[in-house]
């Protein structure tokens, strides 16, 4: 059985590390969330698509990233050949396939289908680690998987989603949606406790970028940019892009793949908030319940038990790399 690498393996981080984790991921997710409200200034400041922008923020974050680690700390760049594998999916499935399915699956579905629909992640991934690296299925996650699809569902508007009628082509991208984002969390996990995030950024937004550059030569290309336009997208590159995949990759080396991937759901009730301060969207009570949902799934990942009952719960024996008997208490 394939395991992640051991720093990566939260159940022997320490307390304190955890910690640093979980804040980073939330962190991650507050910039994340206001993507959406820069997207939507660059795209009614001038005449680009989505799928050209994509393709641009990650060319520009990859060169903004090798060119700084090349001059600053060349040696930061340097990975193992085993490991490009990772980094290869990471890059070409988790960023680049992903923006083609999400920017297809709002296109086909709309956007509050296809935030739901992506929101399938956590399931995704905690089963997927499980597989792979033996995370524990806890009822506490299994706990926070559900009320952070259940608030999502809530925040994005169930009278939306009711009067959407997927097509076979619909169905097929929202299938892919979540699988693709999930796989930002499945690759990312294995490198992300030996090499510097900005690193894993570098090659990421690379391979991801050479996967949309096929789509370029079929997408009308914007030309000139307006001078806001480049305002807004420097916005998007720093604030929106590199500052939070940074610490979405530093969160992922100290936490499990499963609980990262949970806490990114705190993205829906910050771009839920963001909306309504920054854009003036109402919120209604069932959005406003949704997004206390949402949090009390996070909130959920933060629960300590007592110290007095680690040794409580149910014991399973597992076989070790070693070919010995190992006691793991869930």
């Amino acid at each position: 059985m394939k395991t992640a690498p051991e720093s990566t393996q939260g159940t022997g981080t320490p307390d304190r590390w955890q910690s640093a984790g979980h804040l980073a991921v939330l962190a991650a997710t507050a910039c994340w969330a206001t993507s959406g409200i820069f997207v939507s200034f660059i795209m009614a400041s001038s005449n680009v698509s989505a799928l050209a922008l994509a393709f641009w923020r990650d060319l520009f974050t990859f060169a903004i990233l090798f060119v700084s680690l090349r001059l600053l700390r060349p040696n930061w760049l340097r990975v193992q050949r085993s490991d490009l594998k990772w980094l290869a999916g990471l890059g070409s499935i988790g960023v680049g396939t992903f923006h083609v399915f999400w920017n297809l699956n709002v296109m086909l579905n709309g956007v509050a289908v296809a935030t739901v629909q992506q929101a399938a992640m956590p399931a995704i991934v905690s089963v997927t680690a499980w597989l792979l690296w033996r995370e524990p299925l806890t009822v506490r996650k299994m706990a926070a998987i559900i009320l952070t699809f259940t608030g999502t569902l809530l925040v994005t508007g169930l009278d939306a989603l009711g009067e959407i009628s997927l097509s076979l082509p619909g169905l097929l991208v929202g299938l892919a949606t979540p699988v693709t984002y999930a796989a930002y969390s499945l690759f990312g996990k294995p490198v992300a406790g030996r090499y510097r995030p900005l690193a894993i950024l570098t090659y990421g937004f690379g391979f991801g970028a050479l996967t949309l550059l096929p789509f370029q030569f079929f997408t009308p290309q914007p030309w000139p940019v307006p001078n806001l336009a480049w305002v807004y997208f420097a916005i998007l590159i720093a604030f929106c892009t590199i500052i939070p995949f940074a610490a979405y990759m530093f969160g992922l080396g100290r936490l499990p793949a499963s609980v990262a991937g949970t806490l990114a759901m705190a993205e829906i009730p910050f771009a839920a908030f963001y909306a309504y301060v920054l854009l003036g969207e109402r919120l209604v009570s069932t959005q406003l319940a949704g997004a206390a949902l949402v949090v009390g799934g996070v909130l959920l990942l933060f629960w300590r038990r007592r110290p007095g009952s680690q040794n409580r719960g149910i014991r399973v024996q597992r076989e070790s790399a070693n070919g010995q008997e190992i006691e793991v208490v869930c």
